[in-house]
């Protein structure tokens, strides 16, 4: 798998004054296209840990898919919003749904690998075996959660978004995404075991 480094943020000696905000570099790429790199390095590592996290290794791929299709739509981009993040955010939303069928599948694996306790007794032994059991668990619930809540859920817990970078990805009210969110919850608790009430 691809690493990938973050770029370094805020002005540097060498380097002068910071990137302008992503809606300026966006609109300086639209003549000077090579400005959307900076948009790149800005933004590359947190979608691609996204997209690792749901689909392992096609998240490569998706990554370059991600980048170009911006790059291509580019112009549809609204400043309403200074931060690209959503906007890149539901692009690879968007991009997965094409392997959705592939990433319930990974889930459902996951859920069913073999939980063999070891013969000989090592330290820390039943910590990682309920790591383990928990990790199985939680892919199971994963497994069976509907496609939207999935989405909400892990743009909240992978991507790291607010419930209303959420619904700007989405394209849903902020209401619908705190109902999926809370629903996606319960599901994965009841899974887990654990007791709670949703936010």
């Amino acid at each position: 798998m691809t690493t990938l480094e973050p770029a370094p943020a805020g002005p540097t000696a060498a380097t002068g004054p910071p990137d302008p905000p992503d809606h300026v570099l966006i609109e300086e790429s639209a003549d000077h296209p090579e400005r959307f790199a900076a948009l790149f390095d800005r933004h590359a590592v947190a979608v691609h840990r996204y997209l690792a996290r749901r689909v392992g290794a096609l998240a490569d791929d998706l990554l370059g898919e991600t980048f170009l299709a911006a790059f291509q739509g580019r112009a549809r981009f609204t400043a309403s919003t200074m931060d690209a993040r959503p906007w890149l955010f539901g692009i690879a939303t968007n991009l997965l749904k094409r392997h959705a069928r592939d990433e319930r599948q990974r889930y459902r694996l996951l859920a069913r690998v073999p939980r063999d306790a070891p013969t000989v007794p090592s330290e820390g032994i039943e910590a990682r075996l309920d790591a383990h059991a928990m990790r199985a668990k939680l892919a199971g619930a994963l497994a069976r959660l509907s496609d939207g809540d999935r989405d909400a859920l892990l743009l909240l817990a992978y991507g790291d978004l607010t419930y209303a970078e959420i619904a700007a990805v989405l394209g849903l009210p902020v209401g619908t995404v705190r109902s999926r969110i809370n629903r996606a919850r319960r599901i994965t608790r009841e899974a887990l075991d654990i007791p709670g009430e949703d936010s």
